[in-house]
């Protein structure tokens, strides 16, 4: 079925043109490089994989609860609506609820790509562009996983957040070469690992959870690279271009704040859009929700070199500048231990199946001769 035909909101229209601003940047220099970012070059080929043959697609999913979501994370939980709902709107609440989500990663995925695309052309350094070649790859696969999941499995997709597409529209038009890093590989790529990673680790539903688990594990790499890049660039700068960037870092962080409302799916079910905004703030679920997904930028920010007094009031005002001290390290490295402990269960237990498989085959062998 057409993706347009699963729409729950008209996208508009089917493409979206976002002029392309900077120089195309050519490097001659072949053999020099990076030790870290040749080695990160050299891990992103070693752990490429096939979405279609690494995840597990017949594995059933109720799209009326593909995540195994608590009452009380539903925004409208304790509310005069919640309680008129029966047991068939709020399935269908949680549905909606679970495509807006995924529908929102689709679409940052997709940029994800458009972003590393355009670093392989705008970055001066050719290990960057090694790197983003592989990167590049890994968000078409991501892409991929999404829209087959949406499509197949839920049956339902919403458009791309107002919030969520301004900050892409801004990455993508500034002509500085850095720009796509630091809205891509550190705001939008750490918001998102922050919201796979809270769902990876709350959903009771194997399909997704291997979804998550395995698209952080890639994810992982690319704020790695990230850090790496702008760490050794930013340097080189001015406190004045110092001061540029970290403005762009607070209104892209108070932008990702403001996209987590979900707002679009409650007008969906006849709820004024103001009301809804209300409702959306007073919910504890997405207070902490909203918290958590700092959890990844905060840090890293930090450590690329953008910690001015201007930017620092922003995460007081948003409760969110403790997270400065978390060791993202530790966190990355989590990330990809998961991925690669779920691999280990999935198929030690298939390997099990299969030697239980063959004995019976022979014991079966064994009846028949008897």
């Amino acid at each position: 079925m057409p993706t347009f035909d699963l729409y729950a909101n008209d996208p508009g229209a089917s493409h979206w043109q976002v002029p392309a601003s900077g120089d195309a940047r050519f490097s001659w220099e072949y053999d020099d490089g990076r030790d870290r970012l040749l080695a990160l070059y050299q891990k992103g080929k070693d752990k490429q994989w096939d979405g279609l043959k690494r995840i597990d697609w017949d594995l059933e999913v109720d799209p009326h609860d593909p995540l195994g979501t608590p009452e009380e994370a539903m925004t409208l939980y304790g509310t005069p609506y919640w309680d008129r709902m029966t047991d068939r709107d709020k399935g269908e609440l949680r549905r909606h609820f679970a495509s807006w989500q995924f529908s929102q990663f689709l679409h940052g995925e997709q940029g994800a790509m458009v972003c590393a695309a355009r670093i392989v052309e705008s970055a001066p350094d050719l290990d960057a562009k090694f790197y983003s070649a592989t990167q590049t790859m890994d968000e078409a696969r991501h892409a991929e996983i999404y829209g087959r999941f949406l499509h197949e499995k839920i049956g339902l997709l919403y458009p791309i957040n107002d919030n969520l597409r301004s900050l892409l529209g801004d990455t993508l038009r500034d002509s500085r070469w850095d720009m796509p890093y630091l809205g891509m590989q550190v705001l939008i790529e750490g918001l998102a690992l922050a919201a796979f990673g809270m769902i990876r680790d709350t959903t009771t539903k194997p399909l997704p959870r291997q979804i998550l688990a395995y698209v952080m594990q890639d994810e992982a790499r690319h704020v790695a690279f990230g850090r790496m890049a702008l760490r050794d660039y930013y340097r080189q700068l001015t406190d004045a271009e110092l001061r540029e960037r970290e403005e762009f870092v607070v209104e892209g962080c108070y932008l990702m704040r403001d996209r987590l409302r979900g707002v679009e799916v409650l007008e969906n079910f006849g709820i004024p859009r103001a009301e809804a905004e209300q409702l959306s703030e007073r919910s504890e679920f997405l207070q902490l929700f909203r918290r958590l997904l700092f959890s990844r930028i905060v840090p890293c920010v930090k450590d690329i070199g953008l910690w001015g007094k201007r930017l620092q009031q922003a995460y007081v005002d948003m409760g969110v500048l403790e997270l400065g001290d978390s060791d993202l390290d530790l966190l990355m490295a989590q990330d990809e231990e998961i991925a690669e402990k779920l691999d280990a269960e999935r198929f030690a237990a298939e390997e099990k199946e299969r030697v239980a498989e063959v004995q019976e085959a022979i014991e079966a062998g064994r009846r028949a001769e008897d």
